[in-house]
């Protein structure tokens, strides 16, 4: 089994070919389900439920992540299911952590992540399994509702006749939030860039050098919440696609309302961690000079074979941008002058919105930011990140050619993710736009910039330097003809021939 990785256009899934799963040829399978003591009433019930499995079980194995419970868990001898227990030592909440253990230790490349009190229909892994057969890059995200079960015990589960949901046939249930979202977005097949945020981690699954290459679970969040929004972010940046699979159905053991205003202060108290790591509007406010850990935007200029007080202004331009949630990148040719490297480290060597880098892999350098603007180091535009996001709207990419040839472009980081991949253009995964330079009011660095006084020798030499077409002449003569009234004027004023 060779799974590619998916070519569909935004997210739209439904794309995708499917192939039919070969009964006789189906993957093994890891189930990862970290553990705590808390739910020592609620495992139980939910390996009983695997039991009930239609697939193989010569075809999955069950990790159970315990992390830190005392006394440590322990599981028969023997059983009719492959289960290995691995302990991690306790430090907070360690749900995250204990994700990343599993997928570490796991002997199979599909995994499937289930939380310790959900109970799965007999074909949850088959239903999952077979996207992950069929592409290299998915995050598969099952369905779930919530059920009170305490009367329940596990051998009614595993000798139940039906499925479970005939058995809750007589028992209320409530919905998951993420309903909501799917009937919104069209099953998350709309453009809208926040559909990560359905990602929770109960019943989800990705192949394991995906789930690698997007990072896994961030460690560092060691109370409840988030931690699985910020993966589904990180999966969703890197290209991947998100499905919804209805038939991979969970019930999770208890009702909604539990312990709901606890989790809730969890989840609030890390609104400001996850602002720093999600460049969406969605979790991070529009706050006017705040720096986040992870941009928005990193806007890459290419800085080769560029005297180094063109690529200062051109830099500086940059960070003046209404937009400050943004970090630059200069490009510079790794066989360059020396000595104007160095002048760029004294220049911007402690600012931590820049970055010296050598031509490269931009996308690995800044693997969480959703937009990517180039540009070269020869022109700049008042506000030109804020302008080229309005004018992307919701296409995946846009351009701005320029008279000589270069261009200013702007992408979305999945879409390039997802071109890298499958060596196919950007343009292939959605719409594109091409922007008019007029209409972004670019202009070669060292027009109008302030930084010389507009009638001086130097100034005019930075302009006329700046001309590299006969579209750069006209601004220039226009600029000429200004200055030389301006002396002629300010001559004039220091005689006393013109009133102050």
């Amino acid at each position: 089994m060779n799974p590619k990785p998916t070519t569909v256009q935004y997210n739209n899934w439904r794309q995708a070919k499917l192939p039919v799963l070969d009964m006789r040829a189906r993957p093994p399978v890891s189930v990862i389900i970290p553990y705590y003591q808390t739910h020592s009433t609620e495992l139980p019930k939910t390996l009983a439920a695997l039991e009930r499995q239609a697939y193989p079980r010569d075809m999955f194995e069950v990790v159970i992540v315990d992390d830190g419970s005392e006394p440590p868990l322990t599981l028969p001898a023997s059983g009719p299911m492959n289960i290995r227990v691995v302990r991690q030592e306790r430090r907070g909440f360690g749900r995250a952590r204990a994700r990343n253990t599993g997928a570490r230790v796991a002997a199979h490349d599909i995994l499937l992540f289930l939380d310790s009190d959900m109970l799965v229909e007999s074909d949850w892994i088959a239903a999952h399994a077979q996207w992950h057969c069929a592409f290299s890059d998915t995050l598969t995200l099952g369905n779930r509702a919530f059920v009170a079960v305490d009367d329940i015990n596990a051998d009614t589960i595993r000798r139940r006749q039906g499925s479970l949901k005939e058995l809750f046939s007589d028992r209320p249930a409530d919905i998951s939030w993420v309903q909501e979202i799917l009937d919104r977005t069209d099953n998350l097949q709309s453009k809208s860039d926040d559909i990560f945020i359905v990602v929770v981690g109960a019943n989800f699954g990705m192949r394991k050098d995906f789930y690698e290459l997007a990072g896994g679970c961030d460690e560092s969040f060691t109370r409840w919440g988030l931690e699985d929004a910020e993966l589904g972010y990180k999966a969703y940046i890197r290209g991947g696609l998100l499905i919804p699979v209805r038939e991979a159905f969970g019930w999770h053991q208890g009702r909604w309302n539990e312990d709901r205003d606890d989790k809730n202060r969890s989840a609030q108290s890390w609104s400001g961690k996850v602002a720093n790591l999600i460049a969406h509007p969605i979790l991070r406010p529009n706050k006017s000079g705040r720096t986040y850990a992870v941009p928005q935007y990193v806007v890459t200029v290419d800085a080769a074979h560029c005297p180094g007080d063109r690529i200062v202004r051109a830099v500086e331009h940059i960070l003046a941008d209404r937009v400050h949630d943004l970090v630059v990148r200069i490009q510079t040719d790794s066989g360059g002058d020396c000595e104007g490297l160095e002048r760029l480290r004294d220049e911007f060597g402690p600012d931590p919105r820049v970055r010296l880098a050598p031509s490269g892999a931009t996308l690995d350098d800044f693997p969480a930011s959703p937009f990517h603007i180039s540009l070269p180091a020869t022109v700049f535009a008042k506000d030109m990140v804020y302008r080229l996001r309005i004018r992307l709207g919701d296409a995946v990419a846009a351009f701005a050619p320029l008279p000589d040839g270069s261009s200013v472009s702007i992408a979305r980081a999945w879409a390039l993710n997802r071109a890298q991949r499958t060596g196919k253009s950007v343009s292939d995964f959605g719409n594109t736009r091409t922007i008019s330079a007029k209409a972004l009011d670019i202009k070669p660095v060292g027009v109008e910039d302030g930084r010389r006084p507009t009638g001086s020798l130097a100034c005019a030499r930075e302009r006329l330097q700046a001309v590299q077409s006969t579209a750069d002449a006209w601004p220039f003569v226009k600029w000429a003809a200004g200055a030389t009234w301006r002396r002629a004027a300010d001559k004039l004023k220091r005689r006393g021939t013109i009133e102050r």
